[in-house]
């Protein structure tokens, strides 16, 4: 920022600068000009021709460094026919001028009497400004040529003290800029330094929240970091629940290894198998909510539902080779879940379908593009299930058709991984395959 700030400063300064710089010279030369034009203009005034037909003045010009040779100021009047006619200022040297070089005292060249002014070197060592001007006075047919010249000593004097003042003026300024600049900067960015004490503080006094007042500039960035804050708190004490819950659930089954181990129970064999299927369940259970959890807390998601929708069916389709598998809906529809995740609920579902139903398996994709959650439908043909099993069903381990193999968790971890994303899952019967109709939402992306 002070860089960025320094650079601006210095290229609108140089910019300005410039610009004023140009400005002030020109008024000064205009200024200048002015002058010896006002000064030409008294000459020319002052002028009369005598009975000789010669200029003469019959006003003295009021400037006394006409008068005085070597002056810096000075005057000529020319005329065709007549020697130059030169202020005793030049003493013994004549002006050469561009009406001379033009021929505007012949009568072949076409009158021209508008002031010229303009700079000449023809006096080695003192650099000149000249303003020039043809007229015909009363009395005399002759175009005479009046001329003023200056020394520019003064004028390069001046654009030499208005360049200094200019150039310390905004280095000054430029200085006091950046200055405050960098002073704004610090103290703008306080606040941050606040926070970044107050996230110190979180660090090694083991406070969870930032509660001490800030500035209203850096409270999103406050309201942000708590919110993190608390739902790092939350992702930590749903894991901790996530362990007890299945350190208790694997609890059980030891004791009852443990206590037909000791107790040298003839049917230790078929305990073991039992009680670690049990246990089996509940890991995969569980497991499969903390991934869901673990990958919710990466960020925003997004999955295309037609793609992991697809890739489900293919699989299935190796497993059941038999079946029917029809899918249905738009292909651009886009959920906010992992598509690891996605992929596992939809995989359950149908899957359960496939063995379940009759064959027939129908899965219908944003069955309402309009609403706010993506509607999954998946139907199949079979027995379905009554309506006093619906809500049991969820349950871990729950199963109502013993004679397939499974362990019971699908519906459960569909259930849970969909509530993880803000989702649902319900049961109905389909109207059309006369089955069961699950009904999955899931928030869009």
């Amino acid at each position: 920022m002070g860089l960025i700030a320094a650079g601006w400063i210095i290229i609108l300064l140089l910019g300005g600068g410039i610009a004023l710089e140009r400005t002030l010279t020109r008024q000064v030369v205009a200024n200048f000009d002015e002058q010896l034009e006002y000064q030409l203009t008294s000459m020319i005034a002052s002028a009369e021709i005598d009975s000789f037909g010669e200029v003469w003045f019959y006003r003295t010009l009021g400037d006394q460094r006409f008068l005085e040779p070597g002056s810096g100021l000075y005057w000529q009047i020319s005329g065709e026919g007549y020697e130059p006619y030169p202020s005793r200022s030049l003493w013994d040297r004549t002006l050469s001028l561009q009406a001379d070089k033009r021929g505007a005292g012949t009568d072949a060249a076409a009158f021209d009497s508008e002031v010229h002014i303009y700079d000449s070197a023809q006096f080695e060592g003192e650099p000149l400004r000249i303003a020039e001007r043809t007229v015909i006075l009363p009395g005399s047919e002759t175009r005479w040529t009046f001329a003023v010249a200056s020394a520019t000593q003064q004028i390069d004097n001046q654009i030499q003290q208005v360049r200094l003042i200019l150039t310390w003026s905004f280095a000054v300024l430029g200085l006091g800029l950046l200055v405050m600049a960098l002073l704004q900067i610090r103290y703008g960015l306080s606040p941050l330094r606040r926070v970044r004490a107050a996230i110190q503080k979180l660090r090694t006094t083991g406070d969870n929240r930032i509660t001490e007042p800030l500035p209203a500039e850096v409270e999103p960035l406050v309201d942000e970091v708590n919110a993190l804050l608390e739902h790092t708190e939350r992702q930590a004490e749903e894991a901790r629940m996530h362990a007890g819950n299945l350190a208790h659930a694997l609890k059980t089954p030891l004791t009852v290894l443990t206590n037909a181990a000791t107790a040298r129970d003839p049917n230790l064999n078929e305990a073991v198998f039992r009680e670690t299927r049990t246990m089996q369940r509940h890991v995969d259970h569980h497991l499969a909510r903390a991934r869901a959890v673990g990958r919710r807390a990466v960020g925003q998601a997004r999955s295309n539902v037609r793609a992991s929708a697809e890739a489900v069916r293919r699989a299935v389709e190796r497993l059941y080779p038999n079946g029917r598998l029809d899918i249905a809906g738009t292909k651009d529809a886009l959920v906010a879940i992992e598509r690891q995740d996605l992929d596992e609920i939809l995989g359950n579902l149908i899957e359960n379908a496939a063995k379940y139903g009759g064959g027939s398996v129908f899965v219908t994709l944003d069955v309402e593009p309009d609403s706010e959650q993506c509607q999954i439908w998946v139907e199949d043909d079979g027995m379905g299930i009554p309506q006093e099993e619906r809500d049991r069903i969820f349950d871990r381990g729950a199963r109502l058709d013993t004679g397939k193999p499974g362990t019971g968790l699908g519906l459960a971890i569909v259930r849970d991984v969909a509530e993880i994303y803000g989702g649902s899952v319900t049961l109905d019967e389909s109207e059309d395959l006369g089955g069961l109709l699950v009904e999955l939402s899931l928030p869009r992306a």
